[in-house]
């Protein structure tokens, strides 16, 4: 469901993200191809340097629908980007991409925390923040990130993913599906 970033899939990826449902919500704009050409050489390069990662998400077929990332990373810690393009909304690619991502970072990667900031107009993003098990709001127990997020006015919510609690939803998952095959 996500691969490395490639220049290949860029015209793709561009036409999806101006889409006026997805591009508000994209952390890395850009208003013309050639530019989206040069940020992805650019996050390919900082990816090469340790300050980011960055993937595509895929569909079945291995074509390009989205991305996702983190960023500012700090400490076994980054922020999570993603956007996917509209007409792949609500077609079941967010959370195998997810797990996908969240698997390389935790425990390929070592980081222990991802963190996502999310606009409080983002209903979207908020309600499938909300539904995963292993999110939680960290508006008060990371007052300090969350008020350096909202310096200059109250924008975004804050959700943390620790890696412990990621680790015990997989397990919980696990023992779910094995209970479930006993009683087939």
């Amino acid at each position: 469901m996500i691969k490395k970033r490639d220049l290949h899939e860029c015209h793709t990826l561009y036409d999806l993200m101006v889409h006026p449902d997805v591009f508000p919500f994209v952390r890395q704009k850009a208003n013309s191809y050639d530019e989206f050409l040069f940020l992805t050489k650019q996050t390919i390069e900082a990816e090469e340097r340790g300050e980011l990662i960055s993937r595509t998400i895929i569909d079945e077929w291995g074509n390009a629908i989205g991305t996702i990332n983190l960023f500012d990373i700090q400490e076994n810690a980054g922020f999570l980007g993603t956007w996917i393009g509209k007409p792949f909304h609500g077609k079941g690619y967010n959370k195998p991409a997810k797990d996908a991502f969240f698997h390389e970072l935790f425990y390929e990667l070592g980081m222990e925390t991802i963190f996502m900031r999310i606009r409080k107009i983002n209903t979207r993003s908020l309600k499938a923040a909300q539904k995963l098990p292993y999110v939680v709001c960290a508006n008060e127990t990371r007052k300090a990130i969350y008020e350096q997020l909202n310096a200059v006015e109250e924008v975004y919510d804050l959700y943390e993913i620790p890696k412990d609690l990621y680790t015990l939803y997989l397990y919980q998952t696990v023992e779910e599906q094995e209970e479930q095959a006993m009683e087939a």
